[in-house]
């Protein structure tokens, strides 16, 4: 098993949620993390608990969605860091409704932020990875990203796309000892869910937990550097 200790994340969409729970079991790992989110005071807040746990941590404000913003920010947190091993790519938007009631500025927000926002954080992390020919990427997909439901087309559509991009780039970046890992998790009780009315606060016997979530994605960058975690989908055991 690795050992991840000293090791460098961004995480995106850090600051709560999924993202938060995994930004904290890194610290926990000794891993140092840089989160990144568009409310400063609640990154603050989570940098502040990462620190407890005795490792560096830094945040950047920006907007996944915007090319411009990414190329800035993710220069200045890796200069930080020092350099980075592991890019988890969480943030992302969800909304539901028809395809034809939906709104298109709606619509194409969410295939903005879903799809292109992780292609322009990866894209802009890649270089380091390959320059020191190891890394980790993690993308987060969901299971709407395997199958599709009413009300669901625009968020389906973007992880469908998610689950390609992934594939398509651990088939490029195997030869650089990359490894690419696509999530496909159900129903998780993170804030996201609780907004959506899709969880609740005290379903925690029976819902995912985001601590469970991050619980996987330590296990996998533990195994060690001959096996890769290629997907993996987590589901509740209640049904």
């Amino acid at each position: 098993m690795q050992d991840l200790k000293g090791k460098k994340a961004i995480i995106t969409g850090g600051s709560r949620g999924l993202g938060k729970a995994t930004a904290l079991a890194f610290a926990q790992e000794g891993v140092d993390v840089a989160i990144t989110g568009r409310n400063e005071e609640a990154l603050k807040a989570t940098v502040a608990e990462i620190e407890k746990l005795g490792v560096k941590a830094t945040y950047a404000v920006f907007d996944v969605s915007n090319y411009e913003e990414v190329k800035t920010s993710v220069k200045t947190l890796v200069d930080t860091l020092g350099s980075i091993d592991i890019l988890v790519n969480n943030a992302g938007i969800a909304a539901f409704g028809t395809l034809n009631d939906m709104p298109v500025d709606q619509w194409t927000q969410i295939m903005q932020t879903n799809v292109m926002g992780m292609y322009y954080v990866t894209k802009e992390v890649l270089p380091y990875l390959i320059d020191q020919n190891e890394g980790e990427i993690i993308n987060v997909s969901s299971t709407a990203g395997l199958n599709g439901n009413a009300t669901t087309s625009a968020y389906s559509a973007s992880k469908f796309a998610v689950i390609g991009m992934s594939e398509s780039l651990m088939k490029e970046v195997r030869k650089n000892n990359i490894r690419v890992c696509t999530l496909t998790p159900s129903t998780i009780a993170s804030d996201m869910s609780i907004d959506l009315g899709i969880a609740t606060k005290d379903s925690e016997d029976s819902v995912l937990q985001p601590e469970d979530f991050a619980e996987l994605i330590i296990a996998g960058l533990k195994l060690p550097r001959r096996a890769m975690l290629k997907s993996a989908a987590l589901w509740s055991t209640n049904p």
